[in-house]
């Protein structure tokens, strides 16, 4: 047998992926098995090796995937197996997370473990719903109490008469189904039938909803709305606050979940600027950039040879920019050898690059065709000029041809390779079969078309079938056009072929999706 590994109880945090704490960040980047529940955020199993076995435990009201006493024994059991394992818990653990009874079974077999908290929803989904549970002229005190127990128990468990005058906001977790008997219990034991009350439906998540009622009509309300676990309850007059202090469903993308295709390298741009609006993201890159293969280095070492022949350098891509000083470097060459030749750079993000490589670029516009480009430099192309391209193996040919047909000679050189890739992601498949992603962003052709066919590969027999709900948002109109001729329906086409142009239509898109609404 190997010798035992060590368990991490880890508090996932609320939902919103980005409350984990950066120790819980660091236990999953390092964890050889997974062990999660159904309220932790599926997005942080992205956040793991590769290579990261994956449990699912989750429970939902009458359906448990694994009995506690069963999951307390898979803790052990992977753990003596010589394993690193993550035990990911929605919020923080020792609230109502069970993780004494997991503790207590890993020290009985002295197994090396270590409890982090996070961020409990008690407090996290209020504050997302613009309600803070203290405040120091409504309420100074705060109760956390389970409501998940069956009514006979919550009466055995819960002394009301305290409980009721205890402190000035009561947070009930899980408590949904019971919420009637609270309520009565809570009238009945001296809160004024008036008291505000607040529940929160899958709060810091994409999905969160707010539904505001008195203890009084609080349960017609649920039943009016069909309103549906898993939600947290705020009793007080904290709850008042939120007519004044909500915020999260001001944002812009507030409510949305959009899937990232782009590669993992470049997807954090895009990922921030969508959170930083209020979106919630899903990260599935389906292609990643690499070193060219043989075939093509050969040729590549050739192009850069003689650099100080060249008249005009058209970088059309960052990665082209990137791998062009991977490649000067990787074969000694100095940059100052290209003094002799004009650079030009597509789009802002390349030509922003390049200034970090300290070239200052003469830009053109990220949607350029042909006549932009002689539009631009029309009297400075001439015919015998030597032109080098630094591109990708998938780059459209397009802009030397015409470069060529004007005369001038063009050396293609490949920087790079786009290969697909796509794990299985059995988390996507749900998000995608319960229509949890509401958008899907495509900043290139090849992340339409390693997309659809990465969904085959995980078994989705109709790809563009199962996107019908979500829209597809597209950096430009060539992975638009991509996107149309494979099936889909496109919402989104960026004005320019920026990823701020792109979040800009994301923000166009939401609003009009909430006008609808409305």
């Amino acid at each position: 047998m190997a010798g035992a590994g060590k368990v991490y109880l880890v508090g996932a945090g609320p939902g919103d992926a980005r409350l984990i704490t950066l120790k819980g960040l660091e236990c999953l980047e390092k964890a050889d098995v997974v062990v999660y529940d159904r309220l932790a955020n599926p997005s942080l199993l992205t956040r793991t090796k590769r290579d990261v076995e994956k449990i699912y435990v989750g429970k939902t009201v009458n359906r448990h995937t694994m009995k506690q006493e069963e999951i307390n024994q898979l803790l052990v059991d992977l753990a003596l197996s010589g394993k690193i394992v993550v035990r990911l818990k929605g919020g923080d653990p020792t609230i109502f997370g069970r993780v004494g009874e997991e503790a207590g079974l890993l020290r009985q077999h002295k197994i090396p473990y270590e409890i982090v908290p996070g961020i409990t929803a008690a407090i996290a989904v209020p504050a997302y719903a613009g309600i803070p549970v203290t405040h120091r002229d409504i309420a100074s005190s705060l109760s956390i109490i389970t409501g998940h127990e069956s009514q006979d128990k919550l009466d055995l468990s819960i002394d009301w008469a305290k409980l009721t005058q205890a402190t000035g906001t009561l947070v009930f977790m899980m408590g949904l189904a019971k919420i009637g008997h609270i309520a009565a219990q809570l009238i009945k034991h001296g809160r004024p039938p008036e008291t505000p009350v607040a529940l929160i439906r899958w709060g810091t998540r994409a999905e969160q909803a707010v539904l505001i009622g008195t203890l009084e009509d609080i349960e017609q309300k649920v039943f009016n709305a069909k309103f549906e676990s898993p939600a947290v309850i705020v009793v007080g007059e904290a709850v008042l606050q939120r007519e004044v202090l909500k915020w999260a469903e001001d944002m812009p993308l507030f409510g949305a979940r959009f899937l990232v295709t782009r590669s993992r390298s470049q997807a954090s741009e895009l990922v921030k600027q969508i959170e930083e609006l209020g979106g919630e993201t899903y990260e599935f890159p389906v292609i990643e950039t690499v070193m060219p293969s043989p075939e093509y280095l050969n040729a590549t070492a050739k192009a850069l040879e003689d650099l100080d022949q060249y008249d005009w350098v058209f970088f059309t891509s960052v990665n082209g920019v990137e791998y062009f000083f991977r490649h000067l470097d990787r074969l000694g060459k100095d940059i100052r050898t290209l003094h002799s030749a004009r650079i030009a750079a597509v789009g802002p993000a390349t030509k922003e690059v390049l200034r970090r490589y300290g070239i200052a670029a003469e830009e053109l516009p990220s949607q350029f065709q042909a006549e932009g480009l002689f539009e631009a430099f029309d009297q400075q192309l001439l015919a015998g000029q030597k032109v080098l391209l630094p591109r990708g193996n998938l780059a459209r040919a397009w802009l030397a041809e015409v470069l060529q047909d004007r005369g001038l000679s063009v050396t293609d050189a490949v920087m790079y390779e786009t290969v697909p890739i796509g794990d299985e992601d059995d988390e996507l498949l749900k998000l995608l079969e319960q229509d949890g992603i509401h958008a899907v962003t495509f900043t290139s052709s090849s992340t339409v078309t390693n997309f659809l066919s990465a969904l085959g590969r995980m078994g989705v027999a109709d790809p563009v079938q199962a996107l019908a709900g979500a829209a597809i948002c597209c950096i430009g109109p060539v992975t638009a056009k991509t996107a149309e001729q494979a099936g889909l329906n496109v919402a989104v086409i960026a004005e320019e072929s920026t990823i701020p142009s792109l979040v800009a239509g994301l923000c166009t898109w939401k609003q009009a999706q909430n006008s609808i609404r409305r």
